[in-house]
């Protein structure tokens, strides 16, 4: 049987590319990964991605002849196909939780997104924290995560006690507090811990680390 490829950008920056990456990595499901850099976005980058995606964006999942995009229909898409996974919580009160905040993480938190922009490799503590309605990001979020540990959390140590697709989702806002040395409650910092501990978020991260190439719009 031929494995699913996953078309991703950057590791150092592409915080959607992380997502479905890391959900496939800790379910154990094969597949090839396909990078391409980001470069500005420019002719290459173009030229490169229009053979994959639709959308001339990442990631892509191509599975057979499916083609999934979009990082939240990808992970949908890994819980359908391997429901043993247990991408999502099986306790319907949790797995309504888990899906709402991870639309939530995807349409939302833009001031935090605009400002903090994944970069593995950079070091900014506290940088930008004061523009608008970034500190209201954070407090958001460190309030899911409070809620989703003293509801939900008890059967291990992430959101919704083992790893779900929420946590995949959440892992690059993780990366993003840690490059700004954001300060937080003792349950998302013990969070954000055992999301950086991961060992499949620790290679992407050495990975992320290890590149050259930069993309002017992610470093402020």
């Amino acid at each position: 049987m031929t494995k699913p490829i996953l078309v991703i950008g950057n590791k150092n920056y592409s915080s959607w590319s992380l997502r479905p990456w890391l959900a496939m990595r800790v379910a154990e499901i094969d597949f090839d990964e396909k990078l391409i850099e980001f470069g500005d976005f420019g002719p290459e980058w173009q030229n490169a991605i229009v053979e994959y995606s639709p959308t001339k964006k990442v990631p892509l999942l191509i599975d057979g002849d499916i083609k999934v995009w979009e990082s939240l229909a990808i992970l949908e898409y890994l819980a359908d196909k391997w429901p043993e996974k247990k991408l999502w919580p099986t306790n319907t009160p949790a797995r309504a939780m888990a899906r709402s905040v991870s639309a939530e993480m995807h349409a939302g938190f833009t001031a935090l997104r605009t400002y903090m922009p994944m970069n593995i490799r950079a070091s900014h503590p506290g940088v930008n924290l004061d523009k608008p309605g970034v500190q209201d990001d954070v407090n958001r979020l460190t309030s899911i995560w409070r809620e989703a540990r003293e509801n939900f959390g008890s059967g291990g140590d992430f959101l919704f006690g083992h790893f779900t697709n929420a946590d995949a989702m959440f892992a690059p806002i993780v990366s993003r507090l840690t490059t700004h040395a954001v300060e937080v409650d003792q349950v998302s910092r013990a969070y954000m811990d055992s999301v950086l501990a991961i060992p499949a978020m620790v290679s992407w991260s050495d990975a992320g680390r290890a590149e050259k190439a930069v993309v002017s719009m992610d470093e402020i």
